[in-house]
Parts: C-alpha cells; sequence; structure tokens
C-alpha cells in the first residue's frame, strides 16, 4: 500500500495551521493529532515545518508521541516554561497527556453498511 503525501501547496499550510490554533491555551497535543485533524494523516512531519514557516503559532502546545518535547537545548527548557506558565503539568520528562491533550472534535461518522445476518455457529434453533 502506498504511503499518502501532503500536497506542497498553501492549503496544506493553511489546514495545518488552523489545527494549530485550535489548540487551547492550558491544552497540549501532538505532531501527528495535529495532521490528522487538519486531513493530512501520516504527515506529521509537515507540521514541524508549517510551525517554521508561520509566525504566531503557539508552538509550544505541539509535542512529540507521548507527550514528549521533541525540541532540544534551551529551546527545550523555553518550551517547558511556557508549558508550565499555562498551568500544563509534566509527569517526569512527558506531559500528563491525560489530563491536558485536547481532543479534536470528529469531521463526520463513516457511512455505515448494513448489518448482514450472521448465522450461528454451534447452536440450532428449535
Amino acid at each position: 500500500m502506498p504511503v499518502p503525501t501532503a500536497p506542497q501547496n498553501s492549503s496544506l499550510v493553511s489546514a495545518i495551521a488552523a489545527a494549530i490554533r485550535k489548540v487551547p491555551r492550558g491544552k497540549v497535543s501532538t505532531y501527528g493529532a495535529i495532521a490528522k485533524a487538519a486531513g493530512y494523516p501520516r504527515c506529521a512531519r509537515h507540521v514541524a515545518r508549517v510551525l517554521n514557516q508561520v509566525q504566531g503559532l503557539p508552538w509550544q502546545r505541539i509535542l512529540g508521541s507521548g507527550g514528549r518535547i521533541s525540541l532540544r537545548g534551551e529551546a527545550a527548557l523555553e518550551q517547558r516554561f511556557l508549558l508550565e506558565s499555562e498551568g500544563v503539568r509534566f509527569r517526569g520528562r512527558r506531559v500528563d497527556m491525560a489530563a491536558f491533550e485536547h481532543r479534536f472534535a470528529k469531521s463526520r461518522p463513516a457511512a455505515r453498511r448494513p448489518k448482514t445476518a450472521k448465522p450461528r455457529s454451534g447452536r440450532s434453533r428449535r
């Protein structure tokens, strides 16, 4: 199965930037969740690229998988400081995702197929 690739255009950038802006103060999200919410699942690397391109986004609220800070050095210290100033708590080096992860609203449920009658196994109806 081929890996889907995201188009390199302004619709990708604007969709990802809009998803990042939806993360409220005091909440966090992951690169993968942002990509999925923007409509580009499996394109988490593009989220980092958009964070570098677009000024004014709340970059500190976007984390690596499992709530870890992906940055290194002083940038990681700054990100942790900014998150703690917003009230986000850490468990060791990771954010307490159970309490502080932002959940994006589901777009629309997938169309349901009608259920077909399944034969019962092992028992006969009498």
